[in-house]
């Protein structure tokens, strides 16, 4: 049972204040054990939270609103290094969809400051990104209300399935979800989310995009993770319509069976 004095003590740090509190409960529940003592579980849970939700992003990205968008994906450390490829990423990911389409961004970080580049390749897109972070989502859609751009990053859970899917429903398809190097983060909150999360998108998707890192941000050095786990999983549900890397990055194109 979540301890709310504790979770209070937990986002009274500003990096945590502003995380959706249904996020903060369920890392704090993984440490909620009675081996801990509530100065570890705080404790534990903030690290935990850190590696989740921080690790990508640096604080300058609260302080500047008028820079542009190559300022932005510049300065966070997962869009930079996806940077000198989003063009060929993005005509290769929507090749075979019509030139009017819905993208749904989980987990989106600031990687609605590509927008620029759906347009380069000639598509008329609606953009919509889910983010914990208040901070990257006020940022975002500042940028958006200023170029009038079909687009906004909403405030909220990935581990609210529903809200998620009821956001999806209403759109008009075809709609494509990205998940760019989100599920194992997910996966490190709970076991097998992606799973569930994969089932749940898939019933009002036409495409689903995953990606993951192949390498290290700071060190470079290439992860020799397979997942087995994950490739498992889709053979029965889903068929891989394609596979490349790019940069640091492998990407994965779906469709359900």
């Amino acid at each position: 049972m979540v301890n709310e004095e504790l979770i209070k003590k937990i986002i009274q740090k500003k990096e945590f204040s502003e995380l959706p509190l249904r996020d903060v409960e369920k890392i704090f529940e993984k440490f909620n054990k009675s081996s801990y003592l509530d100065e570890e579980k705080i404790k534990l849970t903030r690290d935990l939270l850190r590696k989740v939700y921080s690790v990508y992003t640096s604080r300058k990205l609260f302080s500047f609103k008028n820079k542009d968008e190559e300022w932005f994906l510049k300065k966070h450390l997962s869009t930079k290094e996806r940077f000198p490829y989003y063009l060929e990423i993005y005509s290769r990911i929507l090749k075979n969809t019509s030139r009017k389409l819905t993208i749904l961004d989980l987990g989106s970080g600031v990687n609605g400051f590509s927008y620029l580049f759906f347009k380069k390749i000639g598509k008329d897109v609606k953009y919509i990104g889910i983010e914990a972070i208040k901070q990257i989502v006020e940022v975002q859609n500042n940028y958006f209300k200023n170029k009038k751009y079909n687009a906004q990053v909403i405030h909220k859970s990935l581990f609210d399935l529903n809200k998620i899917q009821d956001i999806l429903k209403i759109e008009n398809p075809p709609r494509i979800v990205l998940l760019f190097k989100v599920l194992d983060s997910l996966e490190m909150v709970e076991r097998d989310y992606s799973k569930r999360l994969l089932n749940k998108i898939s019933e009002f998707s036409e495409l689903i995009v995953v990606s993951f890192a192949t390498k290290s941000l700071i060190s470079k050095k290439p992860f020799k993770i397979k997942r087995y786990w994950f490739y498992d999983f889709l053979k029965d549900k889903f068929k891989i319509l394609d596979e490349f890397e790019k940069g640091n990055e492998k990407y994965l194109i779906l469709s359900k069976k």
